[in-house]
């Protein structure tokens, strides 16, 4: 399937929505436009296409019910919003669901249960029973005690994360913009709407710019950043206005609305996805030349050889980042020896490994199987 068309046949879609659009800017929870979607999505799950929603809103929600004018600053106050909107948020998608007859499952995640690989597969294993029971999955960062160092940073990242997880055939993210457009439409009359790219595309970069709305933490930028990570897996991506009436039953029927984004490849393997995915590292590995060489253009296992240094705080089997010597990240993987150890191996051949820490665990720092390119 290309282009348009794994919309109208694609069976699994993650479909995203933003904070702007469920709170009408901030009003309150809009809960006719969320009972529009709803009676989409519902449709569409009638019509054989498994659905995993990603809802952002819990945040602004809460600042409506509470009363606030501006988005707190203060973490523990944000957190504290996020508490009181979660129950509105989601008693309105179950009320609305239940019209059809459907239940929802609230999921809440935080970025450490999809950098763990133990609790990655039990969210998959989770996610997908709750598919195969024709429960849609509500899906949202646990606001509530997430910190800064352990946050998606922005739902469009946790929606591309949602799509590598589940395999998904598309990821549907609607929010107040009518997608991506080749300049500023704010500020240039003649910026024209993008119809469909590849996601990897660098010219898209200069399009995206940055800027975040005042509610939500995503810009133009982080949705295309999420199109490259659900790329990854092999799903296409659409940024399309979600104000536009019947929105996600004219995609399905393949009308050209939004920006749609195109993966450029096959779908990598799941472990792959799963590394891909994987943001936070615990330390850098500096790579000579040579090695940087070797990762990109013949796909094998890094060596302690070709490491110059290591830095960061990491135990084996943790993730690190593969850097050349100007910093540019390469690769990520899981790394075969803490940091202690491979300050000490580096620039040896695997040869030396034993004698020069008394035991050897592999000959390879990264394996080719736990390594993925940026």
């Amino acid at each position: 399937m290309s282009g348009r068309e794994v919309l109208t046949r694609g069976s699994r879609w993650v479909v995203k929505i933003g904070s702007a659009l469920l709170t009408n800017d901030g009003r309150g929870l809009d809960e006719q436009a969320i009972g529009g979607w709803v009676d989409q999505m519902a449709v569409l799950r009638k019509q054989g296409v498994e659905l995993v929603l990603v809802s952002s809103g819990s945040v602004a929600a809460g600042m409506r019910r509470l009363g606030m004018e501006g988005r707190p600053h203060e973490l523990h106050k944000l957190q504290a919003a996020a508490a009181v909107g979660q129950m509105g948020l989601v008693q309105t998608y179950e009320a609305g669901f239940q019209r059809h007859g459907m239940h929802t499952a609230q999921i809440l995640l935080t970025h450490d249960d999809l950098s763990n690989r133990k609790r990655y597969l039990n969210a998959r294993s989770t996610l997908q029973a709750l598919v195969d029971w024709g429960v849609v999955p509500i899906i949202n960062e646990n606001d509530t005690v997430v910190t800064d160092e352990i946050r998606f940073g922005d739902n469009d990242t946790l929606g591309a994360l949602v799509a590598n997880l589940m395999v998904a055939d598309g990821l549907i993210i609607l929010t107040d913009q009518q997608g991506l457009f080749d300049a500023d439409p704010r500020s240039n009359p003649d910026a024209t709407l993008v119809s469909e790219a590849r996601a990897e595309d660098p010219k898209l970069d200069a399009m995206a710019g940055g800027g975040a709305g005042a509610l939500g933490r995503g810009g133009m930028m982080t949705k295309l950043r999420a199109a490259r990570l659900a790329a990854r897996s092999g799903a296409a991506t659409v940024i399309v206005g979600g104000r536009e009436s019947d929105v996600l039953m004219r995609l399905r029927q393949g009308e050209s609305l939004g920006t749609l984004l195109t993966p450029d490849c096959e779908p990598q393997a799941a472990r792959k996805q799963w590394l891909a995915g994987h943001l936070r590292a615990k330390g850098q590995l500096v790579l000579d030349a040579g090695a940087v060489r070797v990762l990109i253009n013949s796909g094998r296992s890094l060596l302690p050889v070709g490491v110059k240094a290591v830095s960061g705080d990491f135990s084996r089997g943790e993730m690190v980042e593969c850097v050349d010597e100007q910093g540019r990240v390469i690769a990520r993987g899981l790394v075969n020896y803490g940091v202690a150890e491979a300050g000490r191996i580096v620039g040896k051949s695997s040869s030396q490994i034993e004698a020069v820490l008394g035991y050897m665990a592999e000959e390879e720092l990264v394996h080719r199987d736990n390594l993925v390119l940026a």
